[in-house]
């Protein structure tokens, strides 16, 4: 591990930016329709279950990252092919938020841009940055999250006095309960609130482990509220078919704005405020991919590892889809019950059982 040490504050930041990125740019629990934003505060309550799983886990083993206590708790070999498959995880989650930040930089604000170039400029920025180690990631975040409330902030309160809001299409309220289920359990459960598995690698550099409970659950909570917040004004402003027809309803919300005749175009500021975000994401999943690296192959100085490991995800970022199409199907059919189940709530559940029976005399 690094010699470093976070406060539950910067944990707190990095968390919400974290979930929040690339959850802002794709329709979230779109398949729950007009019922969508209580898809994510369920999904929220559930994903709290989660946390508390991997905190017990990080309490058994305070001192070390998940990918070392795979083998304290599994044995050698079984433990060091999980750790070596979460290091995968980690980078190919990496590309994936890389990709989609690419495409909408591409498709919003650098059309005539190849996705390559875009991409390369975006994961320099987090090679520097991981290179650098996790407390400038959590100083940067600091900053960042001023600026992103600030923006945030400024662009409810527009659409707000836009007269855009239409809150008819928000009725019926929970029409069909079973879908708003399904759709907890098949897609929003794991993206953005399952992700927080990567934090497993993170939290024992928190210099004060007691607040690891109000911090997490704090994070999740504001977290979903947002979200929610954010698809309710959505559909409020586009209705269920323009969302279903849109890549980034979000931005479609903001581009509809017109205040005064005079105030408008403001995709620079979702441009930014998507860009921060996603800049985050793939830093934490490239960093903890990185520090994991180091750990399982015992190298003593992780930062060597910042050029090979994020180049790679910038190649993987470029093959694993022929286009945007391709990457939203395999994100909203494949990934979530093939890599993301088993990686963020049957692995964890299964390390926990063993791990207390391990640990009960203890």
């Amino acid at each position: 591990m690094e010699k470093a040490k976070i406060s539950a504050s910067q944990l707190f930041i990095l968390m919400i930016l974290f979930q929040l990125s690339n959850s802002l740019l794709i329709p979230l629990a779109s398949h729950a329709g007009r019922d969508s934003w209580i898809a994510i505060l369920v999904a929220a309550a559930v994903s709290i279950s989660l946390f508390f799983i991997y905190r017990a886990l990080y309490l058994y083993y305070p001192d070390r990252l998940l990918t070392d206590y795979t083998e304290k708790v599994i044995g050698k070999i079984l433990g060091r092919t999980l750790a070596f498959l979460y290091i995968l995880f980690f980078l190919y989650s990496a590309a994936r938020v890389l990709r989609e930040f690419g495409v909408m930089l591409l498709s919003f604000a650098f059309a005539e841009t190849p996705l390559f170039v875009a991409s390369t400029l975006m994961i320099l920025v987090v090679i520097y940055t991981v290179y650098k180690g996790i407390e400038v990631i959590a100083r940067t975040g600091e900053l960042f999250f001023v600026i992103m409330c600030l923006l945030a902030v400024f662009l409810f309160l527009l659409i707000a006095i836009s007269g855009l809001i239409d809150t008819s299409n928000v009725k019926p309220v929970l029409e069909n309960p079973p879908q708003v289920l399904k759709t907890v359990f098949t897609e929003t459960l794991y993206v953005p609130f399952g992700e927080i598995i990567v934090f497993t690698m993170i939290f024992p550099y928190l210099n004060n482990r007691k607040k690891l409970k109000k911090t997490g659950v704090s994070a999740i909570s504001i977290t979903g509220m947002v979200l929610a917040l954010t698809t309710i004004l959505n559909i409020s402003v586009l209705g269920v078919p323009l969302i279903e027809r849109s890549l980034f309803p979000l931005l479609t919300t903001i581009q509809s704005i017109q205040v005064g005749g005079f105030l408008e175009r403001l995709d620079v500021i979702f441009i930014l405020v998507l860009v921060i975000g996603g800049f985050f994401k793939v830093s934490v999943y490239t960093y903890c991919a990185i520090i994991g690296t180091a750990s399982l192959f015992n190298i003593k100085e992780p930062s060597k590892l910042a050029y090979p490991l994020g180049l790679t995800v910038l190649f993987v970022s470029m093959i694993i889809a022929s286009n945007y199409s391709e990457h939203l199907e395999e994100g909203l059919k494949i990934f979530p019950l093939y890599v993301q189940l088993p990686f963020q709530i049957i692995f964890p559940v299964l390390l926990l059982i063993i791990a207390f029976f391990r640990n009960r005399k203890t």
